[in-house]
């Protein structure tokens, strides 16, 4: 059951532009599902779906998974989408997104799993990971950087 919900979740922000839990809730339900707002929050959480802004005001879901050798094209989209510019500063990289885009491109980045970043946080338009050493912050940029003029 759960298995299934969360394959329909996916399939439904992969072709509707869902920006809203309760949305979601209410096309679940008319399709018959049994739910509330706290399971689709556990469900959006485990199936690692963030939201993304569309055009600078309006945000929707999208799930955001894998890896750098199998990058899907979503999750190389948000980088490009989100990503304006990078920097290092000590053990930090600072990457700075369009607006409302951090935590997406954030999420992108995490999911890569680069072994140089220790962690990262990320506001509306700004993002700071937490990289092993003030070295990594480079070849983390470079790697970053090769994917985005890809």
């Amino acid at each position: 059951m759960k298995t299934g919900r969360q394959r329909r979740i996916l399939e439904i922000i992969e072709k509707n532009e869902i920006a809203t839990q309760e949305e979601l809730v209410d096309i679940l339900i008319k399709e018959g599902f049994v739910i509330t707002q706290a399971t689709i929050s556990r469900d959006i959480r485990e199936l690692g779906i963030t939201k993304i802004s569309i055009d600078g005001r309006n945000q929707r879901y999208v799930a955001v998974t894998g890896s750098e050798r199998g990058m899907n094209n979503r999750l190389l989209g948000v980088l490009k989408t989100g990503i304006l510019s990078m920097e290092t500063a000590g053990n930090l990289l600072i990457v700075k997104t369009s607006v409302g885009m951090a935590m997406a491109v954030a999420a992108a980045i995490d999911s890569i799993r680069m072994d140089e970043v220790a962690g990262s946080i990320a506001g509306d338009d700004t993002i700071f990971c937490a990289v092993r050493s003030p070295e990594d912050g480079q070849i983390i940029m470079d790697r970053l950087s090769e994917l985005l003029y890809k």
